[in-house]
């Protein structure tokens, strides 16, 4: 990646984690080495003043986060030999890692970190910060918490933390981020090497519903689903290396994982599956399923994460 692409806090070499006085900090050592009067690159200078100019402002920092800045797709060769082929834009499915006489990583694999932290310098988040697996936590937007959302919320980590998040060591639960495509919330994202799932839900009582691609029914009546598709186009322009999916989940009043009980019909013309709706056993299923068939299932990304974590709310 060239220089003039890096994000804000790259130039900076700081964490984007960082409080104001690293910021300060940063500045003042970035703009001794780069201003022109002492033998640096006028261009380099105008980049470092941006990013501080950017980074120290509270409003203008949020808003550059919550566009997610500007990323970074990795090339890097452990010490072991493992090799990661970072796939190109608009692939879905090009990463691999290989292990010389081990065969092919799996999700179940103990997580290993793109870029690893020995030797990069100033991460872009700590090392104690990436190796959580939950980040954040359901909480009230605005005047009035709607604690009915909250509580649905907090199922659903639940289910995810206890269902999923065991079963693959790498991935990384994120929870409240701001939608890129508009001004609504993306409820949590699950990251795993280089596949990420939006995770929304609902409420529904018990029964039979249908799904075909573009509505749910029940009892001839239509029941409108969050509104994902969006938010996971605006996802994949952002972050090209990855597979960006949508996850509808639809809960029952009791808990019960295999309620309701939904169908999947025959889609319509030109109705695309970038959403899946499903009861909560579905989603356990589905979710493994479709992290650990992914390339490089047991890595972290890194700089995706750390754009995630940049981005919640």
């Amino acid at each position: 990646m060239t220089e003039s692409s890096s994000s804000h806090y790259q130039v900076l070499r700081v964490a984007v984690t960082a409080t104001e006085k690293e910021i300060k900090v940063a500045y003042r050592r970035a703009a001794r080495i780069s201003h022109p009067d002492h033998g640096g690159d006028a261009a380099t200078f105008r980049r470092v003043t941006a990013a501080y100019e950017t980074l120290i402002d509270p409003q203008r920092r949020k808003a550059y986060d919550r566009s997610y800045g500007a990323g970074t797709v990795w090339d890097a060769s452990s010490d072991d030999g493992a090799h990661f082929d970072a796939p190109a834009a608009g692939s879905r499915a090009s990463a691999t890692v290989r292990r010389p006489g081990n065969g092919r990583n799996t999700a179940g694999d103990p997580p290993v970190y793109v870029p690893p932290f020995e030797g990069t310098g100033v991460p872009l988040i700590p090392l104690a910060q990436a190796s959580q697996q939950v980040h954040g936590m359901p909480r009230k937007r605005g005047i009035f918490g709607a604690d009915a959302r909250i509580q649905r919320e907090m199922r659903t980590v639940r289910l995810l933390t206890r269902q999923v998040l065991p079963a693959i060591p790498s991935a990384r639960l994120i929870n409240g981020l701001q939608s890129p495509a508009d001004n609504s919330h993306i409820d949590h994202a699950v990251l795993a090497g280089y596949r990420l799932a939006l995770v929304n839900s609902m409420l529904l009582p018990k029964g039979a519903y249908a799904w075909d691609g573009r509505t749910l029914n029940h009892g001839g009546r239509a029941v409108a689903p969050p509104q994902l598709s969006r938010v996971v186009w605006a996802m994949q322009d952002i972050f090209p290396e990855l597979n960006v999916t949508g996850w509808t989940l639809v809960q029952s009043p009791d808990g019960n994982l295999h309620e309701p009980v939904i169908d999947h019909h025959r889609r319509p013309a030109g109705a695309l599956e970038t959403v899946q709706i499903v009861n909560a056993a579905g989603m356990v299923r589905g979710l493994k399923e479709f992290l650990a068939s992914g390339p490089a299932p047991n890595t972290v990304n890194i700089p995706v994460l750390a754009r995630l974590l940049r981005g919640m709310h």
